[in-house]
C-alpha cells in the first residue's frame, strides 16, 4: 500500500496514472526478494541530486546481482516527465527487480530485470518537526551477511522492527549499533551530532548506506567553515552531545529532541544544516 496519494508510475515504457500493478506472483523479485529502490525528491520546484540517486540505483542493482537496463541520464529524464503537472512535494522512488531466477530458481538470472519508477505526492516535513530516538537490540549487518552496500529491499524488515521496538517504547525512531556495537545510524537515516561546535558522524565502516543526503551535508557544512568529524561513535558520545539532527533524503535534516533520557535543543548548527542544503538545492 503506498503512503503517499496523487500517484503515478513508469513501467513497460510509458507512464500511468495511479499505483498499478507491476509484479507477478512468480517474479524473483516478489518471492526471493531481489529487488532495489532509490528515492529522490521534488520540493520548491527542485530535485537535488536526482542523477546521483539515478546513479546509485544502478549500482545497487549491480551488487545484488540484477542488471541494470536503464541509463541513470535516461532516468533522470523519464523521471523529469512524470513530475510535470505535479504542484507539491513528491516522493521520487525508481526501481529494478529480477524477474527470472537462474538454476534451483535462488539466484536472479542475468539480463532478466524489470524497471518502473513510481511517483507519489508527499508532502515535506515542516523545518521545526523533531523526533526522539532510543536504543535498539537490533543491529546493522555486515557486508558478509547481507547486500549493505545496495539500497535493498530485503534489508528493510531489520530496519522495520527496530523501528516497531522503538515505537512500542514511545519513542519517534531508533539509533542502532553496528556489529561492533559502535552507532551507525538510525532505523530510516544517518545520524549526526553536534559538540563544542564540531559536527560529527559515524564513519562509513561498510554496515549501513553513507548517503547522498549526507555527503552532501558534510560538504556544505565543511564550505561554511563548520569542522565535520567521520569517526567511531558510541552512545555515550550521543548522550554527551548538544545536537543530534537525522539526514536523509525523506525529510533533509530532522533535528533530534531526545535520545533516551538525554534531551537536546534544535540547535544553531541543526538549523545551519538546513538552511545550507535549502541554499544548495534552490541554487543547484
Amino acid at each position: 500500500m503506498a503512503f503517499g496519494k496523487n500517484i503515478r508510475t513508469f513501467f513497460d515504457g510509458k507512464w500511468h496514472e495511479g499505483d498499478i500493478p507491476v509484479m507477478r506472483a512468480a517474479d524473483h523479485g516478489l518471492w526471493q526478494g531481489s529487488n532495489v529502490f532509490d528515492g529522490a525528491r521534488l520540493f520548491d520546484g527542485v530535485t537535488p541530486d536526482l542523477d546521483l540517486h539515478c546513479a546509485r540505483l544502478n549500482r545497487s542493482a549491480e551488487a545484488l546481482m540484477i542488471t541494470p537496463t536503464v541509463d541513470p541520464a535516461d532516468m533522470v529524464q523519464i523521471v523529469r516527465e512524470g513530475l510535470k503537472g505535479y504542484a507539491n512535494a513528491v516522493y521520487i522512488r525508481p526501481m529494478y527487480w529480477a524477474v527470472d531466477g537462474s538454476e534451483l530458481g535462488v539466484a536472479p538470472k542475468e539480463d532478466s530485470t524489470a524497471f518502473a519508477i513510481s511517483l507519489e505526492e508527499v508532502p515535506m516535513p515542516d523545518e521545526g518537526a523533531m523526533t526522539t530516538l532510543t536504543r535498539t537490540r537490533f543491529r546493522r549487518p555486515v557486508l558478509e551477511d547481507a547486500v549493505c552496500n545496495a539500497k535493498a529491499g530485503a534489508l528493510y524488515p531489520n530496519n522495520a522492527r527496530m523501528l516497531v521496538e522503538a515505537k512500542r517504547k514511545g519513542f519517534g525512531n531508533a539509533l542502532v549499533a553496528d556489529a561492533m556495537g559502535n552507532v551507525a545510524e538510525t532505523a530510516t537515516a544517518n545520524v549526526f551530532m553536534v559538540r563544542d561546535g564540531v559536527v560529527f558522524t559515524p564513519i562509513a565502516n561498510g554496515t549501513f548506506l553513507s548517503g547522498i543526503t549526507r555527503a552532501r551535508h558534510i560538504a556544505n557544512l565543511r564550505a561554511d567553515g563548520i569542522e565535520v568529524r567521520e569517526a567511531v561513535l558510541t552512545f555515550d558520545d550521543f548522550h554527551a552531545a548538544e545536537e543530534v539532527f537525522l539526514s536523509g533524503n525523506f525529510a533533509k535534516v530532522t533535528p533530534v529532541a531526545r535520545f533516551d533520557d538525554t534531551e537536546y535543543a534544535h540547535g544553531p548548527v541543526t538549523k545551519r544544516a538546513r538552511a545550507l542544503y535549502m541554499d544548495f538545492a534552490h541554487s543547484a
